[in-house]
């Protein structure tokens, strides 16, 4: 593989380090990003004259902040608007500002203690999602040292002092409610973790000892033996046909335990959690098993990933019975593919699966920072975007006189949603940075719920650089 390649896999994994830009962005060391493009403004009209702007303040909810902590009454209004769904996505216009993180960690909070939620789902690894669940649930191990270890190479992003301290506030909460508790839980296909392997053969040495030898056979020499980042770089560097011969052997054994009787009672759940183990460890053999020097098998590479991602997540509310935020990036969540690369997304699959009981939000800001690794040389650093310039969408949102809202786009008046369904340039950041791709978004088509700021600022990351 060329460095280029080498570089740009962790963004491919993680939304794809791309934006519409709508103005220059100046990083921490000077880097700036390629010539803006500009797009004229949509204004547009209602009845009597009313404005798209004036229309989206008569139908929009004051946000009264993002942090965490304090009252949560100003969400009651989104509460409403998500009563009786199951799963709730709730998308990230950067993967790297604070205050959506913060903003997901508030919203959680206020689904847990006032709709019954008890799940976040994360663009994450299933092994890591399982560390993490251990950890929020029982104490397990410590977190400094999880998030070391699992917050690496695409997921590095999540390596911030923001969803560190979600993840503590699941710990809390779980300790003064012991016998009704919150779980964390990965979906993504990027990396099966030494103990997603140890889960299967454990269980296969209990319950099944007669394939204890064919099972071994078919996982030789694939569990990981270094970190989590250089192990999912170099399996991306294997000869095709190795990658593909080891999806081969995963899948054999995951075609074993299914042909295997479940049981009763709490060996049959035994048996669904093997199962599952054992289909999350195929599920990044055959995803790393796609050609990523073919731009169409990346697409094809891309849209099965945002499958497995909805699949893990309907397999938790199936299994487990949790009501569920899905925690992802904006291009996931969404019902609308508008990237080329994104053939199909996690929220079209998700709606698939779960009809009007999914539903979608995303954010949109007006200005701001972010963290953001470079695509050229995969440093991570702080970037900041000026102003949206006219004829974006966040400029016509920001111009309404509320400086953080809520906005049901379902309901909102006709010319509002007139408006929002015609693909305007959006701010849509990934992983990596620059990149000049630029989006061009209707937001109407893309998500039910829409949460837009002025102003977002960048997280606190806490990995290497």
């Amino acid at each position: 593989m060329t460095r280029r390649r080498t570089v740009i896999i962790p963004s491919v994994l993680l939304s794809l380090g791309a934006v519409a830009l709508t103005t220059p962005a100046v990083g921490d060391e000077g880097a700036r990003t390629p010539a803006s493009v500009s797009a004229p403004q949509a204004t547009g009209s209602g009845q009597h004259g009313e404005t798209v702007v004036h229309a989206i303040e008569r139908s929009a909810h004051t946000l009264r902040s993002v942090e965490p902590e304090g009252s949560l009454r100003d969400l009651d209004a989104l509460g409403r608007m998500v009563e009786g769904t199951d799963v709730v996505g709730l998308g990230e216009a950067t993967h790297g500002s604070r205050d959506f993180f913060r903003m997901k960690h508030r919203l959680f909070r206020y689904l847990v203690e006032e709709k019954g939620f008890r799940a976040i789902s994360l663009e994450l690894p299933w092994s890591s999602g399982l560390r993490i669940n251990d950890y929020v649930v029982n104490g397990e191990g410590s977190l400094e040292d999880i998030a070391r270890e699992e917050f690496q190479g695409s997921y590095r992003a999540w390596h911030n002092q923001d969803y560190l301290d979600l993840i503590e506030w699941m710990r809390d909460y779980n300790r003064r409610h012991p016998h009704d508790p919150v779980h964390f839980t990965g979906n993504d296909m990027g990396y099966a973790g030494p103990e997603l392997y140890e889960r299967v053969t454990d269980h296969v040495a209990r319950r099944h000892p007669r394939l204890r030898e064919s099972v071994a056979g078919f996982y030789r020499g694939l569990p990981p033996t270094t970190d989590a980042g250089t192990y999912s770089q170099e399996y991306l560097e294997l000869p095709l046909a190795e990658r593909k011969e080891r999806a081969e052997r995963t899948g054999k054994v995951l075609e074993l335990l299914r042909k295997q009787p479940p049981g009763r009672g709490a060996d049959k759940q035994d048996h669904l959690w093997a199962v599952q183990h054992a289909r999350a460890i195929h599920q990044m053999a055959e995803g790393y098993a796609f050609d990523i020097t073919d731009e169409a098998r990346i697409a094809e590479m891309m849209k099965f990933r945002d499958g497995v991602m909805a699949e893990n997540v309907a397999w938790w509310h199936r299994h487990a019975g949790d009501r569920i935020l899905v925690s992802a990036h904006n291009t996931h969540v969404s019902y609308d593919s508008f990237d080329v690369r994104y053939p199909k997304t996690q929220g079209a699959f998700l709606r698939d699966a779960f009809g009007k009981d999914y539903v979608s939000i995303g954010f949109s800001f007006y200005q701001g920072a972010f963290k953001a690794f470079g695509t050229d040389d995969n440093v991570m650093r702080t970037y900041r975007v000026g102003a949206a310039r006219p004829g974006s969408n966040e400029h016509t949102l920001d111009q309404a006189r509320q400086r953080d809202y809520i906005l049901d786009m379902r309901t909102a008046p006709r010319s509002v949603r007139d408006w929002l369904d015609q693909p305007r340039v959006t701010y849509n950041i990934g992983a990596g940075w620059p990149d000049p791709t630029e989006y061009r978004i209707a937001l109407g088509e893309a998500h039910d719920i829409l949460v837009h700021l002025d102003e977002v600022e960048a997280t606190t990351y806490l990995g290497a650089p």
